[in-house]
């Protein structure tokens, strides 16, 4: 029988969830008070939530994962390229208009060398270039600048063909599904935390996935599902046994992992975090993987700019380069 003699919700807990969503309604307010045009007052993209920046590691989770539930329209471009600039601005106005329909990620390839060079694998050779990913599949949809109309028939000619083959529902631009009674963010948020605090975990997950679908670039409750998806995990363990396997075998790959989500669980972060650096130096092949990809996700734990997740990140570079 998996123990429960461990805090589920420590350093990396609720209370995090908690400040992020109270950090979250900040930004709202202060958004609100910059007014509603093209671009606000520090800059952001026309398209709003819709809009989203994807790097090489974010480009799974934000595009091949999202793409199951919403399209995704994927803008390549470079600072130095004219007509991308031409371009960006535009998807980025009628991804605002499609409220939620289709969600446009951008890739500086620069930036972003893998992005770049899997570009080049597709056989396109200049930009801007646009992809369509739909449910896992990407699709040539644009290469090259071209004026609004153009662009705006070109989508919507490629959401007709999507309605056609079913892979998509043809739910009109800026439109919900009709719901009298449907939730607030905020009261969304509360029933998460709620559901949180009582190890509710799906109902939990749920709430953070509702949240999601109403805005993809909310991050909180992307941090949400990682929580949830961590909690999930360790619950399955031994905690006790699974800190004692990964202090007596070190060069395996699925000792090292369980060890740091107890880690993780317990509120011991870089603890968590030099587990699995240490694991990727001692590693190689598929075990070398699916420890780095491990402590991307509990990278998502926490908020993108929290000091640990830099230096771990720092160091996950130092041991793979």
């Amino acid at each position: 029988m998996p123990s429960r003699d461990f805090s589920m919700y420590g350093a990396v807990d609720l209370g995090a969830v908690q400040a992020a969503s109270k950090q979250r309604q900040e930004r709202q307010a202060r958004a609100a008070e910059a007014g509603d045009g093209a671009t606000g007052a520090a800059g952001a993209p026309a398209g709003g939530p819709y809009v989203v920046d994807v790097t090489d590691e974010t480009f799974n989770t934000e595009v091949v994962e999202r793409s199951q539930a919403v399209p995704v329209l994927v803008d390549f471009w470079a600072e130095w390229c004219g007509p991308c600039k031409q371009l960006g601005p535009i998807l980025e106005k009628l991804a605002g208009e499609a409220a939620g329909r289709w969600v446009l990620a951008k890739v500086d390839i620069d930036a972003n060398p893998q992005l770049g060079a899997y570009m080049q694998q597709m056989g396109v050779r200049g930009i801007p270039f646009v992809a369509a990913v739909v449910q896992g599949q990407l699709l040539p949809f644009l290469n090259g600048a071209a004026p609004e109309a153009q662009v705006r028939q070109a989508i919507d000619q490629l959401f007709e063909a999507l309605v056609k083959e079913g892979l998509i529902s043809d739910v009109p631009a800026g439109e919900a599904p009709a719901s009298s009674a449907e939730p607030s963010a905020d009261s969304t948020y509360a029933a998460a935390e709620d559901a949180l605090r009582a190890g509710n975990l799906d109902e939990a997950r749920a709430a953070f996935e509702e949240i999601l679908a109403r805005d993809p670039r909310d991050d909180e409750a992307r941090r949400g599902i990682a929580l949830v998806d961590l909690s999930r995990r360790v619950q399955a363990l031994d905690a006790q046994q699974a800190l004692r396997d990964a202090e007596a075998k070190p060069g395996d790959a699925k000792a090292q992992i369980d060890g740091a989500d107890v880690e993780m669980v317990s509120g011991q972060v870089e603890a968590a975090f030099g587990r699995l650096v240490s694991a990727v130096r001692r590693t190689a092949g598929d075990d070398r993987d699916a420890v780095r990809k491990h402590l991307l996700t509990l990278f998502e734990v926490l908020p993108p700019d929290d000091p640990r997740v830099a230096k771990g990140r720092r160091s996950l570079q130092s041991a793979l380069f």
